[in-house]
């Protein structure tokens, strides 16, 4: 095993650990695993804000060089967690004709996996993604916008905006989440407190926000997230000059 973090981490990216027999240790070891596994307890109990090394360690019931010894620092604990929570998105077979519903079904499934845990979104807006699984995802809908007949310079960017969106639109239900747990949050209002707001501000100044306030505040659930993905999607222009191989399909 190399001795280096810094090599873990590129050996564990590089390809699966072969199995080899071992005699069961006295005690459990650290792996990247359980320490994936001990920061995702920590946010899912406390929030992404209050994930270090040294509390990650304490849930372990270790101390922080012990997780040095398998990863190289903070960041590199964010790409495994984005890893791991990409892990769980299964990819479709891309489908030419269906191309758009599937965007929008896989990043449906990535916003709702972010969401499990307040705050993560932040360490995916921030990693250089170098974990297999998060690699994977991305690949996955590179090849379903290049079936769907995209550019592939489009493609890429196409793709970089909207889990750039997923990310942030996470993020932000996460703080907002976050800020409603707190009532006496002065700063949180209800959408009638809104309205009342926006229709009590200088007629002289602000009249379309005055006359549209029911617009500019309404949205349930995740209509907005919706609306936004849609309006990406759909001006995405397939390019009819891409030749098979280009958009991932046989000829």
């Amino acid at each position: 095993m190399p001795a280096d973090p810094r090599q873990r981490r590129a050996a564990r990216h590089a390809q699966p650990p072969a199995d080899s027999p071992r005699t069961a240790p006295r005690k459990t070891p650290i792996t990247p695993d359980r320490i994936t596994d001990a920061a995702l307890q920590v946010i899912a109990t406390e929030g992404y804000d209050a994930l270090t090394i040294r509390r990650v360690a304490a849930v372990l019931g270790t101390g922080p060089s012990s997780l040095y010894a398998h990863i190289v620092n903070k960041d590199d604990l964010d790409d495994l967690l984005i890893g791991r929570l990409l892990a769980g998105i299964e990819l479709p077979e891309p489908d030419p004709d269906r191309w758009r519903d599937q965007l929008r079904d896989v990043y449906a499934r990535i916003r709702d996996q972010y969401l499990k845990y307040p705050g993560v979104a932040r360490a995916a807006l921030v990693i250089v993604p170098t974990h297999l699984d998060t690699l994977r995802v991305g690949e996955g809908i590179l090849a379903i916008l290049l079936a769907g007949g995209i550019e592939p310079q489009t493609a890429a960017w196409a793709l970089d905006a909207l889990t750039l969106y997923v990310s942030a639109y996470a993020l932000e239900r996460s703080l907002v989440h976050q800020r409603q747990q707190h009532h006496d949050d002065p700063w949180v209002f209800s959408r009638e407190e809104l309205i009342d707001r926006f229709n009590a501000l200088p007629a002289d100044r602000f009249p379309h926000t005055r006359s549209h306030a029911a617009e500019l505040t309404a949205g349930s659930g995740h209509d907005r997230f919706d609306f936004t993905l849609g309006l990406i999607i759909d001006n995405l222009t397939p390019d009819h000059r891409t030749t098979p191989s280009e958009r991932g399909t046989s000829s």
